[in-house]
């Protein structure tokens, strides 16, 4: 279903520190922008019944059904995009702007 890297694990366990939001799940929304795209989102929210939970690095995961198909396989990261810019980037197989990384 949706995996999180050590990195990215690290950087959302730290958030629900600094948030006071420890023991809520991380919530992973997606949708299809008009262009076929995808848009995410996340943050920490209690779970609903129709939700999927998923467990990676330690971290609880909840998805609703109706995002669950466009996250199939997704890869959640928190890289430095340039010096001292850190962000979260999302590995989505299923987006069609998504362009893998090369093997060397």
């Amino acid at each position: 279903m949706i995996k999180v890297t050590q990195e990215a694990a690290k950087q959302i366990k730290k958030s629900a520190e600094q948030g006071n939001t420890e023991g809520l799940p991380l919530r992973i929304a997606a949708a299809k922008n008009p262009d076929g795209t995808i848009h995410y989102g996340m943050g920490f929210d209690e779970s609903k019944d129709d939700d999927i939970s998923v467990t990676s690095e330690d971290v609880n995961i909840i998805v609703s059904e109706t995002s669950a198909d466009l996250l199939r396989n997704t890869v959640i990261d928190f890289v430095e995009l340039e010096p001292g810019k850190h962000q979260f980037i999302f590995m989505n197989p299923n987006d069609p702007s998504y362009i893998p990384p090369q093997e060397t």
